[in-house]
């Protein structure tokens, strides 16, 4: 992106050397339509160069979390920069609301920007800004506990992430080996960990008091401009999963215990392949995934491939797992140079090839919305987000022989994602309905955290798992869900999502060439129209009542039985 506002040799350090922009901005008189739109153009372009300046920290921070001086850079933007800026964003969101041209601003997409604008001054409160400063110094405390959890095997030290290479392994006394290694190490953290939670609870309880509502729930519903749906939605939506996408978890699981000749399935059983085959490897290292993955999408569209392309020749993609990275995987937008990043921690096996699918159509999603007038227009919500990645992972599924040249390997990949599809539901609403609960009842203890989470699982959870004399594990796995930590209730989205995503599957196996047409018309809109009309623009329904559930699962295990 060429600058025209901010000067071209401009560099975050300081609040000082920041603050003359944001004051300019704020002091500018605005006496026609066009002064507005020139002024939220200038308003958009600097929010980009803050923002990807403020990316970096991070991204750099979660590449080495044993770096402190990367670890400070990002904090010296969160205590010494971010809080300076919001009470003036007030000032300028404030300033925009009350100018007589914004009713002039007609073109696609400010309604949705206005709507979004009005939403954060009725959000605002002075008193929040030291207490969200807290919040995401607290919430990186995830990444760093996680960063530094390893265990020894066969002489080795190797992250968890790699050690998951081992339950798949077919020797089943090394999965249980493993496996308990893994928990034994991830014991050692459940104290630290539920001492973070709960200071977390505590400061977003208190962030939505200050704010006029009685939980946190209810204020982060509106915090995420949840406009095209209802809390009671969310809540429909546990209880449609439960009934129609839990049944075909016990259905798989049942499946998988007789083919394995177990007569007690354990949780080191889950992963193994059923047919007693070694774990999948569609790649060998980090660059043959990034050319796989570039010859898939190039079969899916040439556009999507050279996305891929461009990011690798900017060095915009980490993806090896190794000692001192923070856990997961996610994709930035880096709103001033418009080419995202991607972060993995790729080990070689199957999840991998997902993740990176997944993430690419996020990438794909940045690359497509980038002509965009406002940075806003480019932040969608996470439900179109989510649309982007995980219709990907499927469409993909379909040209992932270049992945595996083996036919019957190929059909054991497609397998294992329709049953991830399968599983993902569940899991989604449970870690959703807890967030309901943990929010609506700050004040619960530790204990009573524990329990509600066995009751939570109980109902969203396999009734073939034996968890005997394991129990200690399954009531802290919630704990390997970074979402509750660092960001608290965008989870659900995923479930929106994966029903969108299964549709405009099913789209793509009617119709390939339309289906990419709608997808990438989708997602080039942004955020400039409501997620209902962007699954619209996908060929796909906002959907997520009983039947419609019902009707998806029903495909998908329907195409599962095929393969």
């Amino acid at each position: 992106m060429q600058r025209y506002y901010v000067k071209p040799d401009y560099t975050v350090t300081t609040w000082e050397l920041l603050k003359p922009y944001f004051e300019e901005l704020k002091e500018r008189k605005l006496n026609s339509s066009e002064e507005l739109e020139k002024w939220l153009k200038d308003y958009s372009e600097l929010g980009a160069v803050v923002g990807e300046n403020m990316a970096w920290r991070y991204i750099r921070m979660t590449c080495d979390t044993t770096n402190t001086e990367l670890r400070d850079r990002f904090n010296d933007f969160v205590q010494n920069i971010e809080p300076h800026m919001a009470p003036i964003a007030n000032d300028l969101n404030v300033k925009l609301m009350a100018s007589p041209y914004k009713d002039k601003l007609t073109k696609t997409g400010y309604d949705i920007y206005l709507r979004g604008i009005k939403n954060s001054i009725d959000l605002f409160r002075e008193e929040n800004i030291p207490l969200n400063t807290q919040l995401q110094e607290l919430e990186q405390q995830f990444g760093e506990i996680n960063g530094a959890q390893s265990i020894e095997h066969e002489g080795e030290k190797i992250t968890l992430q790699k050690a998951s290479v081992y339950l798949k392994d077919l020797d089943r006394t090394v999965r249980e080996t493993v496996y308990k290694k893994v928990q034994k190490r991830r014991a050692e953290d459940e104290g630290a960990l539920n001492d973070l939670f709960t200071k977390l609870i505590n400061l977003r309880h208190q962030v939505s008091l200050n704010a006029g509502f009685k939980n946190y729930r209810d204020y982060k519903h509106q915090s995420l401009a949840r406009f095209d749906y209802s809390v009671q939605d969310c809540l429909n939506f546990h209880e449609a999963v439960k009934l129609h996408a839990v049944p075909l978890i016990n259905e798989h699981d049942k499946r998988r215990k007789e083919k394995l000749k177990l007569a007690d399935y354990r949780p080191w059983d889950t992963s193994v392949d059923e047919e007693g085959l070694p774990p999948l490897k569609p790649f060998a290292n980090a660059q043959e995934l990034i050319d796989r993955t570039i010859e898939c999408f190039n079969k899916l569209d040439p556009f999507f491939g050279e996305c891929i392309d461009t990011m690798q020749k900017l060095k915009r993609l980490d993806l090896d797992s190794r000692l001192g990275k923070a856990p997961g995987g996610y994709q930035y937008p880096l709103y001033e140079t418009d080419v995202p990043f991607i972060f993995m921690n790729s080990v070689g096996l199957h999840r991998d090839l997902v993740t990176m699918v997944h993430e690419g159509g996020h990438a794909i999603h940045s690359f497509l919305d980038f002509d965009l007038e406002l940075v806003d227009f480019k932040s969608p919500p996470s439900e179109v987000a989510e649309l982007a990645s995980m219709s990907m992972e499927l469409m993909s599924m379909e040209h992932w022989d270049v992945f595996f040249k083996n036919e019957d390997e190929l059909k054991r990949a497609k397998r294992q994602q329709l049953e991830s599809v399968m599983d993902t539901l569940p899991w989604i609403a449970a870690i959703d309905r807890f967030q309901h609960w943990i929010y609506k009842n700050p004040d619960h203890t530790t204990e009573q955290r524990y329990e509600e989470w066995e009751r939570i699982i109980e109902d969203f959870g396999s009734d073939e798992i034996n968890y005997k004399g394991l129990e200690d594990n399954l009531r802290r796995r919630w704990q390997v869900q970074l979402h509750l930590f660092e960001v608290p209730f965008y989870y659900i989205e995923y479930g929106f999502a994966q029903l969108g995503a299964i549709a405009v599957w099913r789209n793509y196996k009617t119709n390939p060439k339309k289906a990419v047409e709608n997808y990438k018309k989708a997602l080039a809109l942004g955020y400039t129209k409501s997620i209902p009309k962007i699954y619209e623009a996908a060929g796909v329904k906002f959907d997520f009542s009983p039947d419609y559930i019902k009707e998806l699962m029903d495909f998908v295990k329907a195409e599962y039985e095929k393969i």
